[in-house]
């Protein structure tokens, strides 16, 4: 996300008239083996490397996983904002005890991601809802439900998320079990980031955010229930993400105790 790369379909569409759709244009480019996802913009709202559909390709995404150092086991994870399916596959493969629930309100991302970026077809563990993340986490049916949310809800103007309020950040809170976490992509360098910050300490005890990545992209772990920071506790968890996943786990902690000095 907020990644920039020409579209193809952007270049090729340039001499039509412009028109006015529902959603901003689902379009694609490729580059070095690596397929990304725009909304008709150059900015980039996600990627797949073919060789590892599975992978997340992009250190955001990446860093948006960090809550497995708190949460080893999740049974329920809930992720806002599909973009190219990236945390949805990796958690629905990687947490095979968890269901996995995946918000998209605009259904070309559904359908790209099904037929571009192998997202696998729903069961009993994967579900995908057409829907409104503010609906989402506003229904009384989600209290409670989720150990982790990952939210990355972005349009293609990409000037921030498209929810930002306190009383969306609490109603995301409300959604998580005692112990949740929710991890949000941020842009660092845009006035919506402060706001963001703010925002989330509404809802949650404690916000820590990470080292800014790629083009200002800043990911920040919320936490219902403030944690202890115990460097040796979390190196260890970082180690062991490390030998099952290769995700840079040692990485987020360092940005961690950092942010936490």
């Amino acid at each position: 996300m907020l990644i920039k790369r020409k579209s193809i379909e952007q270049v090729e569409s340039s001499r039509r008239p412009a028109r006015k759709p529902k959603f901003a244009p689902v379009t694609l480019s490729e580059q070095d083996g690596v397929r990304y996802l725009h909304f008709g913009t150059e900015w980039v709202q996600g990627a797949m490397r073919l060789r590892k559909p599975d992978w997340p390709e992009l250190e955001y995404a990446q860093q948006m996983m960090a809550w497995m150092l708190y949460l080893p086991a999740p049974r329920a994870i809930a992720q806002l904002g599909l973009g190219t399916a990236t945390l949805t596959k990796f958690c629905y493969r990687n947490f095979p005890e968890a269901s996995v629930t995946a918000v998209e309100l605009n259904p070309s991302v559904i359908a790209i991601c099904a037929s571009m970026f192998k997202l696998p077809p729903e069961d009993e563990r994967l579900s995908v809802r057409e829907m409104d993340a503010l609906d989402f986490v506003m229904d009384p049916d989600n209290l409670g439900r989720f150990d982790v949310l990952q939210c990355d809800l972005y349009d293609a103007t990409a000037r921030g998320p498209v929810l930002d309020t306190p009383e969306f950040y609490r109603d995301c809170s409300a959604c998580l079990t005692p112990d949740g976490i929710m991890t949000v992509n941020l842009f660092g360098d845009h006035p919506s980031f402060a706001k963001n910050i703010k925002a989330m300490k509404f809802g949650f005890d404690h916000v820590i955010c990470l080292p800014e990545v790629h083009d200002g992209n800043v990911v920040a772990l919320c936490f219902k229930r403030r944690r202890n920071l115990d460097a040796a506790a979390l190196g260890a968890r970082a180690a062991e993400i490390v030998a099952a996943t290769k995700l840079p786990a040692k990485t987020w902690v360092k940005g961690i105790l950092a942010a936490e000095q």
